[in-house]
């Protein structure tokens, strides 16, 4: 069997030709990226935000990065979901065929969600710049104190209720690592309608400037990403792999194919990479490789056979 057969995953009715799909807020729209990773070599892109209105985003400096990784506060800067079919779908709907598009959904009321999928549906190039939704429920609830979505019961079965009305396509619901019962939650989100979990999203947290005595961020705090979080998203993908029977994506500290293997073996169908695509755009394609020797090397023919095998001690 080809090395390229053996890493293809269905999952949620996609056909992606391996598991490594860049994870969001790390590949742009595709384009402004295409030049410098072989997005062709990739399973799948997630697209950045896409809001209902333009977003200016947070203050500069928006990035710092400390000793395990790196903080961020971009603040879902984005031209808007209007200008994002005008602009950005059309270059999605040509490009890297093989590469499975999913876009990455914001709002920060209940009805934006739906209304952002809803204009993306309406899109002419839907049809091919579109393969699914991921749907970001990490943002304030503007109606719930300030809460984020996913950690509102209802608020979480509404938003996830309204967007799998708005489409056909399948949808990925995005978790935060800081929920207290991040298992349970994926169940709220499967029972409303979601196809797929993508855990993890960042993790808050601060990073100083000691000589300024000042945050490193003009924001302030910001979400943690990078190799200090992998054994958080690795310990979320086996607890909602264990609690819902839909496809996961596992995020957050990716760097090699063993990181990537550690989220298969713990229940992840697909692995997202981010802060190591942004040092070195070279390196997903590096891990796809991996995979694939490493799969070679253990006489591995289909990634269903290692997939949830992790053996928790008794």
């Amino acid at each position: 069997m080809s090395p390229s057969a053996v890493l293809r995953v269905s999952a949620a009715g996609l056909e992606f030709q391996n598991p490594i799909v860049l994870a969001a807020g790390t590949a742009g729209y595709g384009h402004e990226i295409a030049g410098v990773v072989d997005l062709a070599a990739m399973g799948g892109l997630v697209t950045k935000a896409v809001s209902r209105e333009p977003r200016a985003g947070a203050p500069a400096p928006r990035v710092a990065e400390f000793t395990g990784g790196m903080i961020n506060a971009v603040g879902l800067a984005n031209p808007g979901v209007d200008e994002v079919c005008r602009s950005h779908l059309p270059w999605l709907s040509t490009a890297v065929p093989a590469t499975r598009k999913l876009v990455n959904v914001v709002g920060f009321v209940i009805d934006e969600f739906a209304d952002v999928v809803r204009r993306l549906e309406a899109s002419e190039h839907a049809v091919r710049a579109i393969d699914g939704y991921e749907v970001n429920v990490s943002c304030p609830n503007t109606k719930a104190g300030g809460l984020e979505f996913g950690a509102d019961d209802s608020a979480l079965a509404a938003v996830v209720g309204q967007v799998r009305a708005a489409t056909r396509r399948p949808v990925f619901v995005k978790l935060s690592p800081a929920l207290p019962d991040i298992a349970r939650t994926a169940r709220v989100a499967v029972d409303a309608g979601a196809d797929g979990i993508t855990v993890v999203n960042t993790i808050p947290g601060l990073v100083v400037d000691v000589e300024r005595r000042r945050p490193a961020l003009g924001f302030g705090s910001g979400g943690v990403s990078g190799a200090a979080i992998l054994p958080v998203g690795v310990l979320a993908a086996w607890k909602v792999s264990r609690a819902v029977r839909v496809p996961v994506i596992g995020l957050g500290g990716v760097r090699t194919a063993g990181d990537a293997l550690q989220y298969l073996v713990a229940g992840a169908w697909l692995v997202g990479m981010g802060t190591a695509a942004l040092r070195d755009p070279r390196q997903p394609a590096r891990v796809v490789r991996g995979l694939a020797r490493w799969c070679a090397a253990h006489g591995v023919t289909d990634l269903t056979s290692i997939r949830g095998t992790l053996e928790w001690p008794q």
